[in-house]
């Protein structure tokens, strides 16, 4: 068989050529002293980039949420959240483990809340509520479909928040596929936020890690939290090497990834048994219904793997394809055809 075609996820892209080079030439320090040079580089970049005054690299993305949560919060108290988010769903329960913040979940129209909804949400001041103190928005969503958050919805949910003392952070970990399918700079959208996470080995093509910015005054306290969740890393200069060679070259190609989940999207619609909008495929996640095929969603992975091709069940009716700088055109017909073959 020819080599897979692995749309389960961006996160399993690998490191280019250029990208090993990198990581292999990095200048290197202890970063828990915070004498890593390139590490202190990375950071540099990511706040500019976000128009925020200080950054952190941490491992992983839900390291990244959970420390901002823990940042913004006290135990006990309750953060508004859409009730397909990441945070909620694919965290393994930390929010309550790791921070002691309960969720209040709100169903949002493919991850994307009413500022109604949320101002309707927030707890009255009596002593047997828990206090409402964070939203947090997820751009793009992934349960949504890759949905971008609209910028205006977002100024109006922070001016909700602001008028009400609430902090808000943005789970951003594909910010940049929303900014390209946007067209709108990062930094406007992480303008509303007292914290942004961003994930580097998502469709930016690192092996490792993500990003927090946030003020200059909030690092001390998520260096110390970072160390307190077992974050603290040496020489990472090597990973973040990748970083910086991610975001120096991987950003602008995103919309390769746009178009040819644009692609499949179109080409799925065709098909008998299988139920998509293309006009919702707004980056690189195409979700899918197969209520109405012979297959479950389980079934329909088994057959499409026997083909070469690797996709992931999302639901009890979904399928998710995600596109990545691993795949390129000739990839996508492929795929193409293998869906052909399996539905029809």
């Amino acid at each position: 068989m020819a080599e897979w075609i692995d749309l389960r996820s961006d996160t399993v892209t690998r490191p280019s050529k250029g990208m090993r080079r990198a990581m292999a030439g990095a200048k290197v320090g202890d970063d828990v002293f915070g004498e890593d040079p390139t590490v202190n580089r990375l950071q540099e970049l990511a706040a500019e980039l976000l128009g925020k005054e200080a950054a952190l690299f941490v491992p992983s993305g839900i390291m990244a949420n959970q420390l901002s949560i823990k940042a913004l919060t006290q135990p006990g108290d309750e953060v508004i959240i859409e009730s397909q988010s990441h945070i909620f769903h694919y965290e393994a329960g930390a929010g309550g483990a790791l921070c002691g913040v309960q969720f209040y979940c709100l169903e949002g129209d493919r991850g994307i809340l009413e500022p109604a909804q949320v101002e309707a949400a927030i707890r009255t001041e009596e002593y047997y509520l828990p206090p409402t103190r964070l939203i947090c928005l997820e751009n793009t969503h992934n349960r949504g479909g890759g949905t971008v958050y609209p910028l205006d919805r977002i100024k109006t949910i922070g001016k909700i928040a602001k008028s009400r003392g609430l902090l808000m952070h943005l789970d951003g970990a594909r910010i940049f596929n929303a900014a390209t399918a946007s067209r709108i700079r990062p930094a406007e959208y992480a303008g509303n936020f007292h914290t942004v996470s961003f994930c580097l080995s998502k469709g930016l093509g690192a092996p490792v890690g993500s990003m927090i910015g946030m003020d200059r005054g909030l690092l001390p306290l998520l260096r110390r939290l970072r160390r307190m969740f077992g974050g603290g890393m040496r020489q990472a200069g090597i990973l973040a090497a990748a970083g910086i060679y991610a975001l120096q070259h991987n950003i602008r190609r995103l919309a390769e990834d746009h178009a040819h989940a644009k692609r499949l999207a179109l080409a799925l619609a065709d098909l008998p048994g299988i139920r998509i909008d293309p006009v919702r495929v707004e980056t690189n996640i195409v979700i899918f219904d197969i209520s109405q095929s012979p297959y479950t969603t389980a079934s329909a992975a088994a057959a499409l793997r026997q083909e070469g091709l690797l996709i992931v069940p999302f639901g009890k009716t979904l399928l998710r394809a995600v596109t990545h700088l691993d795949i390129n055109r000739r990839d996508v017909d492929r795929a193409i055809k293998i869906f052909q073959k399996v539905f029809r």
